[in-house]
């Protein structure tokens, strides 16, 4: 089970870095880390193992509406599961002592009203600002940035939002607090090219999608160093949903399927020795 943390220590105290690995799928994370395959990942999680939730939403516009509402995803065991991170609201359930309780309506502008710089690193269409739908959600963010470089289609999404993320976090000041974004289009289709051997005819797989994940977490170092550089960090790193590949004869997301609503999810605490 992922550690409980009193965010209102955390909150003013540390930087803050929010990771979703779009379209992750619950399974093959965790048989990846159970196999030894993303050990870069694997090391942070809590018991080695990622914990299993249910994502808010079927696909990425809705499931970050959530997440930015303050609705990560939930525990499958029976709740109410208390929340990190809540917007004041009469009658929450799920808002407790250690909750970080903010007055505006999302999360993002609620950390900047405590003085963090936000920062978004996009991935996928809806964060790429090349129409108004994909402007909503790099909206709500004081910075962002997206480019065809962080898309789905380039084999090199990730180290190239890491490298951005490097430079975000070089040009602050020291004493700027940071809320950093960071949305992974690696496992979204297509993904096939991170297989070797594997071909655009032939199509992504879950083979594949575990490929992109192994991808991920060979950089994923860099991002947790950078992160965690000038003071420690707590990370959220999660699925905002998942996909399918076949099961039941469907294909992708945005349906009510249990490989699509169930997602892994991992927080902890990074202190600067993250490499």
């Amino acid at each position: 089970m992922t550690p409980s943390f009193d965010m209102n220590r955390i909150v003013g105290s540390h930087d803050i870095l929010l990771v979703t690995l779009d379209t992750l799928r619950h399974d093959v994370a965790e048989e990846l880390a159970a196999a030894g395959r993303i050990p870069h990942l694997a090391r942070h999680l809590p018991g080695g193992r990622w914990e299993r939730r249910h994502a808010p939403g079927s696909f990425t516009y809705a499931s970050h509406q959530a997440i930015f509402a303050g609705f990560l995803p939930t525990p499958t065991a029976p709740g109410p599961h208390p929340r990190l991170f809540a917007a004041r609201f009469a009658g929450s359930e799920s808002t407790a002592d250690g909750t970080f309780v903010y007055d505006t309506p999302d999360l993002v502008s609620g950390l900047a009203a405590a003085g963090y710089r936000t920062v978004c690193i996009g991935g996928v269409g809806f964060f790429n600002k090349q129409a108004p739908l994909g402007s909503v959600l790099p909206g709500l963010f004081q910075e962002s940035h997206w480019e065809p470089e962080f898309g789905v289609p380039s084999p090199t999404s990730f180290e190239a939002q890491v490298a951005r993320a490097e430079e975000v976090v070089a040009a602050l000041p020291p004493e700027q607090r940071l809320f950093l974004f960071v949305n992974v289009s690696a496992l979204h289709q297509p993904n096939w090219f991170h297989l070797p051997g594997a071909t655009r005819e032939a199509g992504d797989s879950r083979a594949t999608h575990a490929a992109a994940l192994e991808y991920v977490d060979r950089h994923t170092g860099r991002l947790f160093a950078a992160a965690s550089s000038r003071r420690p960090c707590l990370a959220v790193v999660c699925s905002d949903h998942g996909t399918a590949y076949g099961e039941d004869g469907h294909t992708g997301h945005r349906i009510g399927h249990e490989v699509v609503w169930t997602v892994p999810y991992a927080h902890f605490l990074l202190d600067g020795a993250a490499r």
